[in-house]
């Protein structure tokens, strides 16, 4: 076996001694959670009835057994609605499900829903206000499903951007449960992503009708299952793989296909065998070191920017204080192995046909930048997901079989000796502004280093505004746009500003933006120094930044700074707001108030929940201010 690389080793073991005792104690807990025979055993026979009244008389006749001989249940969490293409395949899975866990002698009840919203419906609306909290909401539900007692091991249905990582997090406040986690799968290649986004920038620049961009957008997003793009979800999909929270192989497997039918069945057989054996809970197999390989994946892949937030957020579900550093530290070591829209032309359909999840970490065990010596909900050892399961001949059943030892397709996947770039593309920036992370899989080299005059804007409006209005023609500076962190209005993605900025781009103007906020998966080919901590609502120097001040983001050395004088810039008032209580109305977003005012600063996941920290970010200490 490889040895793991120096500097994986190292992040690793300073990651294992910062957690040491928070790790401890989350251990304690989930061990004092397990109990001996069915979890139901435990309840009153008042409490037991309740949980079974609407069951049909042989289940009724199983769940009142609690002998510890008796079945194990498997708690059903699913995120299922039939608005959003990825979600909906979840229609028809509870049934299936449950038969496969009774085949599997096991009992398995739908314990709960949580809700699945679309940033790609959201985005520049009212609606994205509330798109990172409903991570935490989904939590808190897939908690509450959980809260009952009656269930011995749990399949979390979920896709995509918030819906895992809050699936996750709930499922590891259980984190005696063996958990596996179910996907539906991608849909089908539509219209390729270049041509998407160059008619978005045509449309963008007044050279596209409205008409021409709804049927580019409807020929892109056309069917069930998961866009094809590598933003969010589909980076979700890839890190649950290689937390060996999948089955291997089973990411990208579409909808509506004997493969995907097989699979479902095969993960309800597996999470019942784990309840049978007593295998580890989620909370077990999700240590340091497979946070380290989620970390080491996100920057192979070139995936999402939202994983800066949420593997925080998951790791300090499980008593483990992963930082922006850490994931920074590793970046230069990690190659960059992947070209999926918007690094490349190709979707996850090309990736998963050129070796997809298998060969990806088949080369990053070789290269020792994976540890393999982590738990999988199918036993010990990483290497197991150089295999996938693939249909047996007589297309009823899957069996695991040996992944591609070689890529399909050069030109979307590469081993990790003849990369797309040595380093993997996810960076932090420091400076007089704070800290924030950079992206640069997808930025070329010649535009990683912007000098400019900042132009300053607190609503995403108002720069779409100055875009349309010609106030943006023909000068370079850099968009500073602020009041759009967690504590100002819940951290909205700006995707939105992605085509206005790659136009101006196009044109020849230097132009980078440094905000708050997010700016999601796809935040493209303009540098975005994203979530800066601590954000301008909490008193930040964003809050003090005048249209004019020189900004430079260098995304190669890793600076974000302000040619201002010190002493002036630190006594300058801050100016703009964030809005007011009274203006955060509307979309639900009333409903969220007090997220707002408790939410954590991003570097530390940007959460409402107080999990135990041995290390707090400057920005926490301090209180949401609205004005």
């Amino acid at each position: 076996m490889t040895a793991v690389a120096p500097t994986v080793a190292d992040v690793t073991a300073r990651l294992v001694e910062r957690s040491a005792a928070t790790r401890a104690d989350y251990l304690a807990r989930i061990a004092a959670a397990r109990a001996t025979g069915p979890a139901r055993g435990r309840l009153a026979c008042s409490n037991l009835a309740h949980g079974f009244a609407a069951s049909t008389a042989p289940e009724k006749a199983e769940l009142k057994m609690v002998s510890p001989a008796a079945k194990p249940n498997v708690a059903i969490v699913t995120s299922y609605n039939d608005m959003l293409s990825a979600h909906a395949p979840y229609e028809t899975y509870p049934p299936l499900l449950k038969a496969a866990v009774m085949r599997a002698g096991g009992l398995a009840q739908v314990a709960g829903g949580v809700p699945a919203m679309c940033d790609g419906i959201t985005q520049g609306r009212d609606g994205m206000q509330v798109s990172l909290f409903s991570r935490d909401v989904i939590a808190m539900s897939a908690g509450i499903a959980l809260s009952h007692d009656m269930f011995d091991a749990a399949l979390m249905l979920g896709v995509c951007d918030k819906i895992v990582p809050g699936l996750l997090i709930g499922a590891l406040s259980f984190g005696h449960l063996p958990t596996v986690f179910v996907p539906a799968g991608p849909m089908s290649s539509g219209l390729p992503n270049k041509e998407k986004a160059r008619v978005r920038q045509r449309y963008a620049a007044g050279e596209a009708t409205r008409e021409e961009l709804l049927e580019a957008e409807a020929a892109s997003y056309h069917s069930r299952g998961t866009c094809t793009f590598y933003g969010t979800a589909n980076s979700n999909q890839l890190l649950m793989e290689v937390l060996g929270l999948h089955l291997p192989g089973s990411s990208f497997a579409s909808p509506d296909t004997l493969l995907r039918a097989a699979l479902n069945r095969a993960a309800a057989e597996r999470a019942t065998e784990l309840a049978l054996t007593g295998g580890p809970g989620v909370g077990e197999m999700i240590d340091e070191k497979s946070i380290i390989n989620a970390c080491v994946a996100l920057l192979a892949s070139g995936g999402s920017t939202n994983h800066t937030l949420h593997l925080v957020a998951i790791a300090r579900a499980a008593g483990i204080q992963l930082t922006w550093s850490d994931i920074s530290d590793l970046s230069p070591v990690v190659p960059l192995l992947s070209r999926m829209y918007p690094n490349g032309s190709a979707d996850v359909n090309h990736f998963h046909a050129a070796g997809g999840v298998s060969f990806l970490i088949r080369t990053l065990l070789e290269a020792g930048l994976l540890h393999e010596d982590v738990t999988t909900i199918l036993g010990r050892g990483l290497s197991t997901y150089t295999q996938e399961m693939r249909l047996t001949s007589d297309g009823g059943e899957v069996e695991l079989v040996e992944g591609a030892p070689v890529s399909g397709d050069l030109d979307v996947l590469r081993p990790a000796d003849d990369p797309f770039s040595p380093d993997g593309g996810l960076r932090m920036l420091t400076g007089e502004l704070g800290t924030a992370v950079i992206k640069t899989s997808a930025v070329a080299p010649e535009h990683r280093l912007v000098s400019a005059p900042a132009m300053v804007f607190d609503d995403q409006a108002d720069f779409l505004a100055a875009f349309s209005e010609g106030r943006l023609d023909g000068r370079d500076f850099v968009a500073v746009l602020r009041y759009q962190g967690p504590a100002a209005n819940g951290m909205p993605e700006l995707h939105k500003l992605t085509p206005a900025l790659g136009v101006m781009q196009d044109r020849g103007q230097k132009v980078a933006i440094v905000t708050d906020g997010r700016m999601s998966g796809a935040s493209g080919k303009v540098p975005a120094a994203i979530h800066l901590t601590p954000e301008a609502a909490l008193g930040g120097p964003l809050a003090r930044v005048l249209d004019g001040d020189l900004i430079t983001v260098d995304a190669d050395s890793g600076a974000l700074t302000i040619a201002v004088d010190p002493d002036e810039f630190a006594h300058r008032p801050t100016t703009g707001r964030a809005p007011l209580d009274a203006e955060w109305r509307g979309t639900g977003r009333e409903l969220f108030g007090a997220f707002r005012a408790t939410v954590g600063p991003a570097d530390t996941g940007a959460s409402v929940f107080a999990f135990a920290s041995v290390q707090q970010s400057p920005s926490s200490q301090e209180s949401p201010v609205h004005v």
